[in-house]
């Protein structure tokens, strides 16, 4: 079931865009605190963001970019503000699509029924994993923190994604060699030491400092 999150200042709106995206099978949220909407964005991890231009604390187009920093996520912005100069900002900010209020809510389900078609058909859904702020882009193979993103190789893109699946938990050794294995990169014991090293020291160049723990006689953990 994709999810698709509503940021929309007006409740009654919010409400009825809730409850019609609902009927046609989608799962919906709506964002309470404006003032904190990419905690909201990373806690919900949805796959469609329905976003208002005028909104409490930081306009739309903020928080547009704030999420086009960390995800290629489809945008709708749905506004009363819309003559052609913020119809053009919205897409120049990264946005996909555009509708007018007020508006007709077929035209809504239709749009996004379209977006998640195009975004999602010939590709698994993109989704990110989170941890203190950190967030990893699975679609992109990317790492995020505050404003610093770093690539990632396969085997380091591999070894979080396995400790963020499992955050709180502590991964043995062997569990994280089996997953790479699996996934076509050959590893041995004495290899997988140096790659954590390597991941550690790049998280701690932009702030991340013991952000895998070791667990003697174990293997390694991300928590809180």
């Amino acid at each position: 079931m994709y999810k698709i999150l509503i940021v929309e200042d007006d409740s009654t709106i919010s409400t009825i865009l809730n409850n019609q995206l609902c009927k046609w099978g989608y799962e919906a949220e709506t964002v309470s605190d404006f003032n904190n909407v990419m905690d909201e964005f990373i806690k919900y991890g949805p796959q469609l963001v329905i976003l208002d231009i005028t909104l409490p604390f930081y306009n739309g187009f903020h928080w547009c970019t704030e999420i086009r920093k960390i995800s290629k996520v489809p945008i709708i912005f749905a506004s009363s503000a819309s003559d052609n100069m913020n119809l053009i900002m919205a897409i120049n900010m990264g946005a996909d699509d555009f509708i007018a209020k007020p508006f007709d809510l077929n035209v809504v389900v239709a749009k996004v029924q379209a977006l998640l078609r195009r975004a999602y058909s010939f590709q698994g859904q993109v989704n990110i994993l989170e941890n203190k702020g950190a967030v990893l882009n699975l679609g992109d193979m990317t790492f995020t923190y505050k404003d610093n993103k770093i690539d990632l190789s396969k085997n380091e893109f591999k070894i979080l994604q396995v400790l963020l699946e499992n955050k709180n938990k502590a991964v043995s050794r062997d569990e994280i060699m089996k997953q790479l294995w699996e996934s076509d990169s050959f590893i041995d014991d004495n290899t997988l030491t140096v790659n954590v090293t390597r991941i550690r020291k790049r998280l701690e160049n932009i702030g991340l400092k013991d952000f895998i723990k070791t667990k003697k006689g174990i293997g390694y953990m991300i928590g809180d």
